[in-house]
């Protein structure tokens, strides 16, 4: 697994949204990412008994509201002092999707590292690959 240098200043920012606006059973993750132009933008979960989207589907649409198409780095941070923690399967997959060059930031809070998403997808399924061309 390849691993880049830790963008603290992004893992501050989750950080300090976790702390501040994450609220109740409704918002229990943060997240932030780096985008391309060097703006930090961040986002909470929305939890629902109906599967609502986690803090990192919420941040591509707050990023995409804010004119970021290119994200480089991403984190999600727990409330209440969870710290780090790795995207779910089904946000890896978005991530890959939506940004294959994305780097994610994962391990525990004394310890995290940046690695490529594909890293957190062995054997990826990539979905352009696999659609049928139009006739």
């Amino acid at each position: 697994m390849q691993t880049h240098d830790v963008d603290q200043e992004l893992v501050a920012a989750a950080t300090a949204v976790a702390r501040t606006r994450c609220r109740g059973d409704n918002h229990t993750m943060a997240a932030a990412a780096r985008a391309s132009d060097g703006r930090i933008i961040t986002a909470v979960n929305a939890y629902h008994f109906t599967g609502g989207p986690c803090a990192e589907l919420v941040l591509v649409g707050t990023a995409a509201a804010q004119g970021a198409y290119d994200l480089r780095t991403i984190v999600a941070v727990g409330d209440r002092d969870r710290g780090v923690v790795p995207p779910c399967g089904r946000c890896r997959q978005v991530l890959l999707d939506y940004f294959p060059h994305l780097e994610v930031i994962v391990g525990p809070g004394t310890h995290p590292r940046t690695v490529p998403v594909t890293d957190l997808l062995p054997e990826t399924y990539i979905w352009a690959d696999h659609q049928l061309d139009a006739p």
